[in-house]
């Protein structure tokens, strides 16, 4: 038999939230709150399925999933007759959004579903790196992380002073090493909604219970955040993932009002311990300000600066900084692995900040990302079109059916990602379109683009 702690720790972790969430995901969150609180050890017997099922009021088919789910991240193990025990959370391996991004139908002719920069547009990397292969680098393994004058350089521009800074290899290897030093199984974590696929999937791996709030024009919109907050209950929401410009898929920029407002809500109940966690990905490409909540809570706020759209993917530097405990931890963990990221992309990277070539060079290629949004957006406007994107490389398309506005765009040797990876929950069918990489015959792009939106053939009988 199961310990009777075990259902009460169960029943109040579940019946704390709010009237209780009982649905399969809210099951599944609230035990895994308890593994990882340790309030349920690695060998814990836990009930039936009926067991529990009787004891919540809901179907076993709904207890079943939640133990599906916990399965799934390596948390619970079913031993048949002998019951179902807790054990050491292992995660799942496959990132499915991801790859629903990533592995379309097959080559197209224009692919503007890949998220990624026009390379036409990026700096020349090789007069930079002609000087610093003279240069003398990396002589020990015991050097700092990060190069000391990469270092003074970010810091110089960072939007609020970083209590510790460091530099890993690329964006997602930041979200990655933050993630999994402040979230847990069962954690509470907000994000915008929609998302960037490989955070939806990071998290799902590490068994967080992920809270979608809705933007608007200014960004992640703080009425929904407050709800979100009141709804956690006693044990709170753990961080808050955001992306402050160019928001990757809707290429929304946050607002310094809309900045202030999110800092109020966090500093208030519910919201006073969170982690935020800022995804600068798009750097100097972004052509809106930078509004960071590290100059109202710099103690809680972790920014990621990403190079890689700007100066050169192949460069696979991001900086870290801000709250200190989180960031050492990054930087700690990494001496268990790679230790650091490589100098000598580090060095290129300090000459290519001060480099006029490549300042300029970057200045140019923002320049044309935003005419060309802006001609594929007046195109959108003008059809009727519903989309957002006043920043980036991205815009974010309505369409009347996703599938069919797929197929017709790729019967026109034309790719755009699926809008259903990005999403914490269902919404209307849009899809994800990198007007940046659309480098000729705008306006004719833009309106196969519009045409795909609304040419479904039972369009007019659904609305």
């Amino acid at each position: 038999m199961y310990c009777y702690r075990t259902m009460k720790g169960i029943l109040a972790e579940i019946g704390g939230v709010g009237s209780g969430d009982r649905s399969a995901r809210g099951i599944a969150a609230a035990v895994g709150r308890l593994i990882s609180a340790g309030d349920l050890a690695v060998g814990s017997r836990l009930p039936t399925v009926r067991e529990l099922s009787k004891a919540l009021g809901v179907s076993p088919t709904t207890v079943s999933e939640a133990w599906q789910s916990l399965a799934a991240v390596g948390a619970i193990d079913a031993r048949g007759r002998h019951g179902t025990f807790v054990r050491q959370p292992t995660g799942p391996v496959t990132p499915r959004r991801y790859r629903r991004i990533t592995e379309g139908p097959g080559r197209f002719a224009l692919d503007l579903s890949t998220g990624t920069p026009d390379p036409a547009l990026l700096p020349d990397l090789g007069p930079v790196i002609a000087r610093v292969s003279r240069q003398s680098l990396t002589s020990s393994y015991l050097e700092h992380p990060v190069l000391p004058g990469l270092d003074e350089r970010v810091r110089a521009e960072w939007p609020f002073a970083p209590e510790e800074l460091t530099v890993v290899d690329g964006a997602m290897d930041a979200l990655d090493r933050v993630a999994s030093a402040i979230v847990r199984l069962g954690d509470r974590v907000v994000v915008e909604h929609p998302t960037f696929p490989p955070v939806l999937d990071l998290l799902e791996l590490l068994g967080a219970e992920v809270i979608g709030v809705d933007l608007d024009a200014e960004g992640m919109r703080p009425d929904q955040l407050a709800a979100a907050l009141a709804a956690s209950g006693a044990s709170g929401v753990k961080a808050v993932f955001l992306q402050p410009r160019a928001h990757n898929p809707t290429g929304i920029t946050m607002t310094a009002r809309r900045s202030n407002s999110l800092a109020a809500v966090l500093a208030g109940p519910g919201g006073e311990a969170a982690i935020i966690v800022e995804d600068d990905h798009s750097g100097d490409i972004a052509s809106g300000m930078l509004a960071s909540l590290g100059v109202h809570l710099p103690a809680r706020t972790v920014h990621i600066r990403s190079y890689s759209k700007s100066h050169g993917p192949d460069l696979r530097l991001a900086a870290v900084g801000g709250a200190g405990d989180v960031v050492s931890a990054v930087a700690n963990r990494r001496l268990l692995g790679p230790g650091w990221s490589s100098r000598l992309l580090q060095a290129v990277l300090l000459e290519m900040l001060d480099d006029r070539s490549t300042i300029d060079a970057v200045a140019a290629a923002r320049a044309e990302y935003a005419h060309r949004r802006t001609a594929v957006s007046s195109v959108l406007t003008g059809a009727g079109v519903g989309f957002t994107g006043t920043d980036g490389i991205n815009l974010w398309m309505r369409v009347a059916d996703e599938r069919w506005a797929l197929l017709t765009l790729a019967a026109q040797g034309i790719g755009a990602a699926p809008g259903e990876p990005f999403m914490v929950r269902d919404d209307e069918p849009s899809l994800r379109v990198t007007v940046g990489l659309i480098d000729h015959d705008l306006a004719a792009v833009a309106e196969r683009l519009a045409e795909a939106a609304g040419n479904h053939p039972t369009r007019a009988g659904q609305r």
